[in-house]
């Protein structure tokens, strides 16, 4: 089995929108998150270069992560969602390489912070941690160990306030 060292990434091109919404839709089981992509694609908060594919030997797409423009209260910021490895081969390390590649494309981008959703006990190993230590919050409640934020800068701490996510994501 591949180790998240040895996986390809790259920037999303045109040719690889099919297989974006079928890793989506096979991941989660639901059309939601690739809905979800669908909608950012055509929305303000779509930033090229942060959508990234994770591909296998042959160059085909078989994982995704997408980082958006969010803000934290007026502060810019990405929104870390979806990530999506296809059934089987997750776990195999494609969507760390995912993430830390969107993580290092934001950063080589000039991107200060990154705010995620998700699984408390995956995104802390890519630096991310409890956003309520940083006074960062949301307008609906979730639990709090699963909102996480991270400052891509040293010498930019996280901004404190409420997440703005771009209008797709209804919140």
């Amino acid at each position: 089995m591949r180790t998240h060292d040895q996986w390809n990434t790259r920037a999303e091109t045109g040719a690889d929108i099919p297989a974006i919404r079928e890793i989506n839709l096979t991941a989660f089981g639901t059309p939601h998150e690739a809905d979800l992509v669908d909608a950012l694609r055509a929305d303000p908060s779509w930033i090229d270069g942060l959508s990234i594919v994770v591909t296998d030997e042959d160059g085909e797409p078989v994982g995704h992560a997408l980082l958006t423009r969010c803000h934290i209260g007026d502060t810019p910021a990405l929104c870390l969602a979806p990530v999506a490895v296809r059934p089987g081969l997750q776990r195999s390390g494609a969507g760390s390489a995912a993430v830390r590649a969107a993580l290092r494309a934001a950063g080589d981008m000039g991107e200060r912070y990154v705010v995620v959703l998700g699984h408390p006990a995956y995104y802390p190993r890519f630096g991310f941690g409890r956003a309520s230590a940083h006074g960062i919050g949301l307008t609906i409640d979730v639990p709090d160990e699963a909102l996480m934020a991270l400052a891509l800068d040293d010498t930019h701490p996280l901004p404190a306030g409420t997440v703005r996510y771009a209008v797709p994501f209804g919140i």
